[in-house]
C-alpha cells in the first residue's frame, strides 16, 4: 500500500462528503477535541488506544490518521511495536496483519517527518 497516496485519496474524499453533511462534521470535529484534550490521560496514550482500536476493527484510513498523530506527538518505533504487540494479542491473526500495516505506516510517514 502507498500510504501517502492512500491517505491524500482518503483526505480528499472526506472533504468531499463533509461539504455535504457540514453540521455532522463540526459535531464530530467538536468530539475528537474534547476526546483528544491531555487530562488523567495524556492525548499520546489515548492515540496510542485509537490506534488500537483502528486495528481492531481493521480501519486503514483510521490506522494512517491515528499513526500520523502519534509521528506529531512524537511517539517512538519502540512505542509503537509495544502497542502493537499488544493488539496483536488480543486481536489475533488478524490484528497481526493489520499491526504489521501499521508499522508501514509508521516508517513512511515518519521518513517524510524528519
Amino acid at each position: 500500500m502507498d500510504w501517502k497516496s492512500f491517505m491524500a485519496e482518503t483526505e480528499a474524499n472526506i472533504a468531499t462528503y463533509s461539504k455535504e453533511v457540514p453540521e455532522t462534521v463540526k459535531g464530530f470535529g467538536i468530539m475528537g477535541k474534547a476526546a483528544k484534550t491531555n487530562g488523567a490521560l495524556s492525548e499520546k496514550t489515548k492515540e496510542f488506544m485509537a490506534l488500537g482500536i483502528a486495528i481492531a476493527t481493521r480501519c486503514d484510513s483510521c490506522i494512517g490518521f491515528h499513526v500520523r498523530a502519534l509521528i506529531r506527538l512524537q511517539a517512538t518505533r519502540e512505542e509503537l511495536c509495544e502497542a502493537l504487540a499488544m493488539a496483536t494479542y488480543m486481536g489475533g491473526g488478524p490484528s497481526y496483519a493489520y499491526s504489521a500495516k501499521a508499522l508501514k505506516a509508521y516508517d513512511t510517514f515518519k521518513e517524510g517527518a524528519e
